[in-house]
């Protein structure tokens, strides 16, 4: 039994059918309308319809499915966690690069709702903060899904409300580590520029758009600074003051050092050595990282409930100290660096 049951008006010829259902399903987006459509769920004079259909006026349209989705709920899965610190309250997890925090908008419901922190946390858990959300409970932040590192997790309602209220205050010192390409020059800086979304490319952000613009602040301190055959690379600590959308990989792509591996600002897949090549000699050497050198090293901030100072740190995990240290190794074994004997 239809839903829903429309006869297109001869004003809507021309128009594709995704465009035109999406108008008539009030508060439905057109990725669901879409989805309807890829289920054989919406029906034009009773055969299934693809989205581009051009109509022409005086088709039936039956929606045979829910236009709403029941809500996305996050379900336990037994996933490994690396537990920094917890208690009654929080709990503060190290995690690893390639899992993303919670269920994203963009993938189909099955694939949104696996393999996520959150569905390791339920799994872990007997109980954890729901602040109305279903997709993500006991989040109060975010990581990237290639940054690796600390993120605090509420256990319950007044925690999470706790630590909501002292994030929005900046009551929460995050410190990361980033490699990032070339050598930076100042030992020390701050990179004061508003954050918005691309206008083009909507899953990037910028520093180039005034709107929609939000504050974005972070300082670096450089650690160490490495020549090698690859090229100049630079490590660096960072502590951000607010906390944006990818805010550490614009910034510093921003001054055009962005961070290793995130390709999406910048960074080459892979990085050759800059060797010259002979004709007939073998290609150059490559090397690559398959996530982004960004890591949340540490985290300090008093404790919602007791106010006790809590400062935790988690070190680079090993695919990240492996990079550097061969990167480190082919430095020292450039032979521009050698003694000419």
């Amino acid at each position: 039994m239809a839903k829903a049951s429309y006869v297109v008006p001869a004003e809507a010829a021309g128009k594709r059918l995704d465009a035109w259902l999406t108008v008539q399903l009030e508060g439905v987006s057109r990725a669901r309308v879409q989805q309807l459509l890829a289920g054989s769920k919406v029906l034009v004079n009773g055969a299934p319809a693809k989205p581009s259909l051009k109509l022409h006026g005086g088709e039936t349209v039956e929606v045979l499915g829910d236009p709403a989705p029941l809500p996305l709920r996050a379900t336990p899965e037994p996933i490994p966690l690396d537990i920094v610190y917890e208690d009654a309250a929080l709990s503060v997890i190290n995690k690893p690069a390639g899992m993303m925090v919670h269920a994203g908008s963009g993938a189909t419901d099955h694939a949104r709702n696996r393999g996520t922190l959150v569905n390791a946390l339920l799994s872990h858990y007997a109980a954890l903060s729901h602040s109305h959300d279903l997709v993500r409970p006991g989040i109060v932040h975010r990581l990237d899904k290639q940054t690796s590192g600390l993120i605090i997790v509420a256990r319950n309602d007044a925690a999470h409300l706790r630590l909501s209220e002292m994030f929005s205050r900046r009551q929460v010192s995050k410190t990361y580590l980033a490699l990032v390409h070339g050598a930076i020059r100042q030992d020390h800086g701050t990179i004061n520029a508003p954050i918005s979304r691309d206008a083009v490319r909507r899953t990037r952000m910028t520093t180039r758009r005034e709107a929609g613009a939000r504050s974005a602040i972070s300082h670096y301190d450089v650690i160490e600074r490495i020549d090698s055959r690859f090229g100049k690379f630079t490590l660096v600590s960072v502590r951000i003051e607010t906390g944006r959308t990818h805010q550490i990989r614009v910034h510093l792509a921003s001054i055009c050092h962005p961070v290793v591996g995130d390709t999406l600002y910048g960074a080459p897949a892979s990085i050759s050595s800059a060797a010259p090549r002979k004709k007939s000699g073998p290609p150059p050497e490559t090397i690559s990282l398959n996530r982004n050198f960004l890591h949340a090293a540490e985290l300090e901030f008093p404790h919602p409930i007791s106010g006790k100072h809590l400062h935790l740190r988690a070190p680079l995990p090993n695919e990240l100290t492996g990079f550097q240290q061969k990167l480190v190794a082919l430095e020292d074994l450039d032979p521009k660096k050698q003694g000419s004997g």
